[in-house]
């Protein structure tokens, strides 16, 4: 079973891809008059495989469809840590959850934030002469000193705290904070549309974080559940511990999905209105992966079990740590690109900084790598491994899972006391169900993977170390 990954210097490619990346983006500014506008749309909790472009058959993304079908579709996007608050932070950041210290969603109860310490691209992209907005759940600090508009933004409408009712929020509206009437997703869709048109002579960043299809998915309005009523829907492997109870969370999940689909639409259609598309950037992600079913588990990675023997199940599945990515950009990127290079959102800090024109000069040192020359359809080095962090310290057991993926392995660590490790085929066994961690066939491969995540650790001075 030889890895057929060839071990990169992880330094030597962030150097390399960040002088191409800036060669890139010379080039681009040079034949453009105008920076682009930037439209990100961050959904909450929907994994890759909950939107048609990837071939599910079942589920009512036409809009998300379309982003990917006149853009590009990246075949591979990861999350470093596959729950909201850090995940959230690395998109900010560029680093990983080891960096900036937010490693497990943050509690109602705790005070913790996004430290100003750690630089974020909306604090370059506003230096740069971005206007920026940010609609919907932020969940990296509510206190004051970690708010939005502390953050580079200029117009924050949303919630501070992960939670917030599907119908009838509670929101805040630059500092005012009061009951709002009507579906929390609509009503962020409509502040978004808002602040488009009163910034449409642009650049403009807007970024809407809606929180479906996070639980608890009800209620759910009746055009999105219609497109599931009476519907049989195709059940994951895993999902036969309890098959009744997945079909009706899987329902509900899908009909979340379609409610940001749909206002999704409605941005879209905003910017062919205003006449703006061409020249304005639009990501579609989510914040981490999820699971109904798969595995025998609900959720990300802190997922519980859906059958005996119960409990929560620290994990660096796939299906966790796999996102939707689409992103279009008229101007620049071909109708109908794939990307199959391993991207990750601790990305998007290189590369917005690139798209906005931010001298390289001007950015702190982090583990982000600009993907912009991949849109633009340029061959250039890539990284052959993504790597990863998780420490669950919310739920029980607790766990300190570390994650080296290539192509066509997975190795994950747990280092917390009593932690199993597990070691995947993916080439062979896609859906992860036979750990080879003791195979006497895999050691080769187990120790140089080892190897590779060990160097990444000590070079992010992780604590925690085996």
């Amino acid at each position: 079973m030889p890895d057929r990954a060839t071990a990169v210097n992880r330094r030597g490619f962030l150097a390399t891809t960040a002088a191409l990346a800036a060669g890139c983006a010379r080039s681009l500014q040079s034949r453009e008059t105008r920076r682009p506008n930037i439209l990100l749309v961050h959904t909450d909790d929907q994994a890759q495989w909950a939107m048609g472009a990837y071939g599910n058959a079942d589920i009512h993304t036409p809009h998300m469809d379309r982003v990917a079908r006149e853009g590009a579709l990246f075949e591979r996007a990861f999350v470093s840590t596959p729950v909201c608050s850090p995940a959230r932070a690395t998109l900010m950041t560029g680093l990983d959850s080891i960096q900036h210290g937010i490693t497990d969603w943050i509690h109602p109860r705790e005070t913790l934030g996004l430290d100003a310490k750690f630089t974020t691209f909306p604090e370059l992209l506003k230096a740069a002469g971005y206007r920026l907005g940010y609609v919907g759940k932020w969940h990296i600090g509510k206190e004051p000193k970690y708010h939005p508009r502390t953050r580079g933004f200029d117009h924050f409408m949303g919630f501070l705290e992960g939670g917030n009712r599907p119908k009838d929020p509670t929101l805040e509206i630059d500092g005012k904070t009061a009951k709002r009437p009507g579906w929390l997703v609509d009503l962020l869709t409509d502040a978004a549309l808002n602040y488009i048109e009163a910034n449409k002579a642009g650049p403009f960043f807007c970024m809407v974080s809606y929180r479906v299809p996070h639980a608890a998915y009800t209620p759910v309005q009746p055009q999105d559940a219609a497109h599931y009523q009476g519907k049989t829907l195709k059940l994951f492997p895993g999902s036969e511990v309890n098959p009744k109870r997945v079909e009706r969370l899987l329902a509900a999940y899908y009909a979340c999905c379609s409610a940001a689909d749909r206002n999704l639409g409605r941005l879209l259609a905003k910017l062919d209105d205003l006449g703006i598309a061409e020249n304005t950037l639009v990501i579609f992600t989510g914040d981490n992966g999820y699971m109904v079913g798969h595995h025998g588990l609900h959720s990300k990675g802190n997922a519980h079990r859906l059958g005996p023997p119960g409990g929560c199940r620290p994990n660096m599945f796939d299906p966790s740590v796999l996102v939707p990515l689409a992103i279009r950009w008229p101007a620049v990127v071909k109708p109908g690109t794939r990307i199959p290079q391993m991207v990750g959102q601790i990305d998007f800090f290189a590369t917005l900084c690139d798209v906005a024109g931010v001298p390289a000069s001007q950015r702190p040192k982090t583990e982000s790598a600009s993907f912009l020359p991949l849109l633009q359809g340029r061959t250039i080095p890539w990284r052959d491994a993504f790597f990863g962090s998780y420490e669950q310290y919310q739920y029980k057991p607790k766990a300190s899972l570390r994650m080296v993926r290539t192509n066509d392995w997975k190795l994950v660590c747990n280092l917390a006391p009593g932690g199993t490790d597990e070691l995947y085929h993916l080439a062979t066994d896609a859906g992860e169900t036979k750990n080879l961690i003791d195979d006497p066939q895999a050691q080769e491969v187990r120790r140089r993977l080892a190897q590779r995540l060990a160097v990444w650790q000590r070079e992010l001075n992780d604590r925690v170390l085996r």
